[in-house]
């Protein structure tokens, strides 16, 4: 697919967000971490604008986005329509939640319960998003055992690395939120490694033969039906340089998940303030590397609409 800068970005800030408002949700509901003011409003804040941000952002992919409301009306049948449904829905236990924590300075009791929701309804939401691309038979690099598990430990590792940065920030650092922020993001590199390993090897089924039925030859397009590339070759059939690819892929590494685990390593060895710049800067470099993984899901994706124009 051509991949939007709409589509990235939505992917990558729900992603973040919707996995930092379940690790609030249910550490603050629990009491692992302190009712602080500062740390819940922009905790809070900075979970559901990332959420709100990226929700707004995809419909700028849309041709009518007034009419994206529409979409929530088929969630009997469609993932995307799902996906609508449980983002809104997860928006109210999180603000109250949140009202709880900011302006109660309380997170147990019902607000215990909001957060719980909160993080349950996130959690179903990154599913919903993850079975929008998996449930995608003619797109072989999505349709596969990764996809779905991969933007669960995705959404888990950036969330997880936010919120270090958060507790940090404040010198209120958890042992157990830094490690749990490493060994994620070590995960996320060996899934990530591990999806690109099993996409190499695919080996697509159809062809230009079997989707006509002809046998007894190569079947092959003698000409286009039109002059110029359509919506099909823009959206489904865009191609990245093999050079290109390794070259991103090299980026991804190193930002997403090197760099990122790097500096959570050391920052284990320093005092606060230096320990939660680097966490800072850890968030912050993540964020770019995903924006790039996130481009490459969709540039290295391939439809196999694209057999009819010989590709």
């Amino acid at each position: 697919m051509h991949p939007a800068f709409s589509v990235v970005f939505f992917t990558t800030a729900t992603g973040a967000g919707y996995g930092l408002l379940a690790l609030l949700g249910v550490l603050g509901g629990l009491g692992f971490i302190p009712a602080h003011f500062w740390l819940g409003l922009i905790g809070m804040g900075l979970a559901l604008g990332l959420i709100a941000a990226g929700l707004l952002s995809s419909t700028g992919h849309l041709g009518r986005p007034e009419r994206a409301w529409r979409a929530f009306s088929q969630w009997r049948s469609s993932w995307l329509s799902r996906e609508g449904v449980s983002s809104v829905a997860t928006f109210i236990p999180a603000g109250l939640f949140g009202i709880g924590w900011v302006f109660f300075g309380r997170t147990g009791g019902w607000m215990a319960i909001a957060g719980l929701l909160a993080t349950i309804g996130a959690i179903v939401t990154v599913c919903t998003t993850g079975m929008i691309y998996a449930s995608l038979k003619p797109i072989a690099q999505w349709h596969s055992p990764y996809t779905l598990p991969g933007y669960l430990i995705f959404s888990a590792m950036t969330g997880s690395v936010l919120l270090n940065a958060l507790l940090q920030a404040f010198a209120i650092g958890s042992t157990a939120v830094a490690v749990a922020a490493l060994l994620l993001t070590l995960l996320g590199w060996g899934w990530k490694l591990a999806t690109w390993r099993y996409n190499d090897a695919l080996e697509i089924a159809s062809t230009a033969n079997t989707a006509t039925g002809l046998a007894g030859g190569t079947v092959r397009s003698l000409e286009w039906p039109h002059t110029e590339e359509n919506y099909l070759l823009k959206e489904m059939g865009f191609r990245i340089a093999r050079k290109h690819g390794a070259r991103l892929r090299r980026i991804t590494q190193v930002l997403a998940f090197a760099l990122p685990a790097l500096l959570l390593a050391v920052a284990f060895a320093l005092p606060w303030p230096f320990a939660a710049a680097l966490s800072v800067l850890a968030a912050i470099v993540q964020f770019a590397g995903m924006l790039v993984e996130r481009w490459l899901f969709f540039a290295e994706a391939k439809h196999t609409v694209t057999l009819y124009y010989g590709r």
